[in-house]
């Protein structure tokens, strides 16, 4: 699934053109076309979600977690792309639409903007109210409020491991396996460790990781872990994550693999504590 800088790489081309196609901010939508009813969320059908948007602009594109947000004058599009979500904005004369396109919107200018999804689990919200979507998630690791003494606090008290707490979702938004193993690996930390045992030092480390390997993976357009997310270069610059019995880049130690909460979790013995 993508997380944080493959969603942030996929704002970004829709703001100013990339592995999307072109830009998508201040065209102006005609109409919407859903060819499959789940991945549409909207208090109405499709026909209504088109009446509702016709005439709308869009305003800004931005994210929030492993969300996109594509802002109008009265109404937000939330897409989440689960497993093999896509996004393409192109030229109405590209072509028939391809298999698994799910949901297009027609912009007046001649360009359509089209969600593709082999798998069917991503799904696009149309609201005027974001926060019945969002609500539940947690701070931004790339934000302001993401500080040492907010994670010390956070994990205080906290029985659950360290590499758990960090895929959830309510209390940071945006990081999951990828990132989670890689950050802890730059970190030093067990992804076993109780998350209540970490100390000041160690939150201190642990949040200065994550922001760093965030921001990194960021400028590497994200990682390209299959066929449903292209483009990005990070992958080529794991150090732990899915490199089993590959030597630790550090000290030379084979990479260990162990299951965690159901996801397959990557660390060196010897580096991280």
């Amino acid at each position: 699934m993508p997380e944080l800088p493959e969603v942030e790489t996929v704002v970004r081309s829709l703001r100013t053109g990339g592995m999307t196609g072109e830009p998508i901010l201040d065209r102006q939508i005609r109409s919407v076309d859903c060819f499959n009813s789940k991945t549409l969320v909207f208090d109405g059908d499709a026909e209504q979600c088109s009446r509702t948007l016709c005439g709308q602009h869009i305003l800004s594109a931005d994210r929030r977690a492993k969300y996109i947000r594509i802002g109008t004058e009265n109404y937000w599009i939330l897409i989440h792309l689960r497993m093999s979500g896509d996004l393409r904005c192109e030229a109405e004369t590209a072509g028939e639409l391809r298999p698994h396109d799910r949901l297009v919107f027609h912009f007046t200018d001649g360009m359509r903007l089209v969600f593709n999804d082999v798998r069917k689990f991503g799904r696009v919200w149309v609201t005027d109210d974001p926060e019945s979507a969002l609500s539940g998630l947690g701070v931004e690791p790339l934000g302001d409020e993401f500080t040492a003494e907010w994670l010390m606090e956070r994990l205080t008290g906290q029985r659950r491991v360290i590499k758990t707490v960090l895929l959830d979702q309510s209390v940071i938004a945006g990081i999951g396996n990828i990132y989670a193993d890689e950050s802890l690996f730059d970190a030093g930390i067990l992804p076993t460790r109780p998350a209540g045992s970490l100390s000041p030092e160690e939150c201190g480390r642990l949040r200065d990781s994550i922001r760093k390997t965030l921001t990194h993976a960021i400028e590497q357009n994200g990682s390209s872990f299959d066929w449903a997310y292209k483009g990005g270069h990070f992958q080529n610059e794991f150090r732990v994550y899915q490199r089993k019995g590959e030597l630790c880049p550090v000290c030379g130690t084979p990479i260990e693999r162990i299951v965690v909460g159901q996801r397959g979790t990557h660390f060196c013995p010897k580096c991280q504590h």
